[in-house]
């Protein structure tokens, strides 16, 4: 399938909403296009070179249009495709394009893996000492929190290419057992600077059993 494409340095999940600040002119043009003729078109991730990977997304919203034709829309992420063949430019057009093809997902998953990483995104969110945290609900989809743990572009790009949400949870989890710790150590680390010069209360030893 041909689809208008708009590269972009960001991860764009299924399901996810996103809205767009629309100045360039090929960008406007593509976003005239795709609501005269109730088109999609793809947001792939642009990190260092346009990537294989992105998202097919669908105009929601035309939010505000300004004098000098900038336009601010909503999004809506729908299926993950891949770049088959990418044109700088589709013909007779001022924006890019390609030949996609779209990914077709196993959805299994189990409980038990689903509390699992929402128990370390509650231990993640209480190291950081977040006030008002998101709220997850079962059941729990990977894209739901992908943008919520810490994952640096190159890691949500990476999950983005996962083909079984099992799989996503697991790439999740991992990131989030590695992440903890961390966070934790930096903590620990803070609390002992900030002691530095302060008097220090420290429980007395029992020396009854001490032998040489």
């Amino acid at each position: 399938m041909r689809l208008p494409l708009f590269p972009l340095p960001l991860v764009v999940f299924p399901g996810e909403r996103i809205p767009l600040h629309i100045f360039e002119p090929r960008y406007k043009a593509l976003i005239q296009d795709v609501h005269k003729d109730k088109l999609t078109f793809g947001i792939p991730a642009y990190i260092d070179k346009v990537r294989a990977y992105g998202t097919e997304v669908e105009l929601e919203l035309i939010k505000t249009t300004y004098d000098d034709g900038k336009i601010d829309i909503v999004c809506i992420g729908q299926r993950v495709f891949k770049i088959e063949k990418f044109y700088k430019k589709l013909p007779d057009k001022l924006y890019a394009g390609g030949e996609v093809s779209f990914q077709q997902d196993n959805d299994n998953t189990t409980q038990d893996l689903q509390e699992e990483v929402l128990q370390n995104i509650a231990n993640l969110y209480f190291e950081l000492t977040i006030d008002k945290p998101p709220i997850f609900n079962y059941p729990l989809v990977s894209y739901q929190v992908a943008h919520k743990v810490g994952l640096s572009i190159e890691q949500e790009y990476q999950l983005l290419t996962i083909r079984s949400e099992m799989d996503r949870l697991r790439y999740i989890l991992k990131h989030l057992k590695v992440t903890i710790p961390v966070i934790r150590e930096m903590n620990r680390t803070k609390a002992v600077i900030q002691m530095n010069g302060h008097f220090k209360n420290f429980d007395p030893l029992d020396f009854e059993d001490f032998e040489m």
